[in-house]
């Protein structure tokens, strides 16, 4: 998060607008992969901020790369999100709203590692399994995948 630690030693934690990108990840039996985030012991999806240059599935793949050691082949775009819902105060004070453009991704090739500094576990979850602590920027988004792929 090169940028918006830039940005963080001059703004401080001021609120800011911060783009970025998730990945809704599916395994063979359609179970979510989820990580314990370790900055505020929920789970949540791998994802975040873009960098300078970079295109917003580029950010998803790098994110998911670095967090859980996956490798997406291919990545379906679900939504962009933003708005009210997507304010966020993380446990440190920065506040933002994010802008976040979440892909599904089932087709994947690696070994899941977590990325030790933001990740305490990672685990494939039943759509009716999903745990109560839903980071709150990645709860609306999860929300509306089992919505529309579970019930529709």
């Amino acid at each position: 998060m090169g940028y918006i630690m830039d940005l963080r030693k001059i703004v401080g934690s001021s609120l800011l607008i911060m783009v970025g990108a998730c990945v809704i990840v599916l395994n063979k039996e359609n179970r979510i992969l989820l990580q314990l985030r370790k900055d505020n012991n929920c789970w949540g999806l791998a994802g975040g901020s873009l960098e300078m240059g970079e295109s917003l599935e580029q950010v998803a793949k790098r994110e998911l790369f670095e967090e859980t050691g996956l490798v997406a082949n291919k990545l379906e775009l679900f939504n962009v999100y933003s708005g009210e819902k997507f304010y966020y105060k993380y446990p440190h004070g920065d506040e933002v709203y994010n802008v976040v453009t979440a892909y599904i991704c089932n087709d994947f090739e690696g070994v899941l590692k977590k990325e030790e500094s933001e990740v305490q576990e990672l685990y494939f979850f039943h759509f009716n399994e999903i745990p109560s602590n839903i980071s709150p920027p990645d709860l609306p988004i999860i929300q509306e995948y089992i919505q529309k792929c579970f019930f529709n």
